[in-house]
């Protein structure tokens, strides 16, 4: 599972590099997320935009995910495709979770926030990188 990691300001975006989340990927992206999560950065936004497939257990690696997170912690998920966001409003998890149509823009310094479309709020910045796989 390839996933890349990028400050988002006082956010952390972690982007999935993969075009399925599915049964056979699932433990490696729960895996990849855990680690991940050590990286500072709250809310953690998760860039969906190359995801065309998610299935129950792809589902069900996301909500782990939140729950890894803890509830101090809120993961969002950005840039659904259409086939994934249908997969969202079919389970009612578009009610769990803050959806933004792509990656919120990074905030200028001291606007207090990042002016990114969606339901809720989430962080602001840019700096470094990084690639977790499992």
């Amino acid at each position: 599972m390839k996933l890349s990691i990028t400050p988002h300001g006082a956010a952390l975006l972690i982007r999935i590099e993969e075009h399925r989340l599915d049964a056979a990927v699932a433990l490696g992206f729960k895996e990849a997320m855990r680690e991940a999560a050590e990286q500072p950065g709250t809310p953690v936004l998760l860039d969906m935009s190359q995801v065309d497939f998610l299935d129950s257990s792809g589902l069900g690696s996301v909500v782990a995910a939140m729950k890894l997170l803890g509830p101090g912690r809120a993961l969002e998920l950005c840039a659904l495709t259409a086939n994934v966001a249908k997969v969202f409003r079919l389970t009612r998890m578009d009610s769990v979770f803050t959806l933004h149509d792509r990656v919120p823009p990074v905030a200028a310094p001291g606007s207090g926030g990042c002016g990114g479309s969606g339901t809720g709020g989430s962080g602001s910045g840019d700096a470094g990188s990084a690639r977790a796989t499992a």
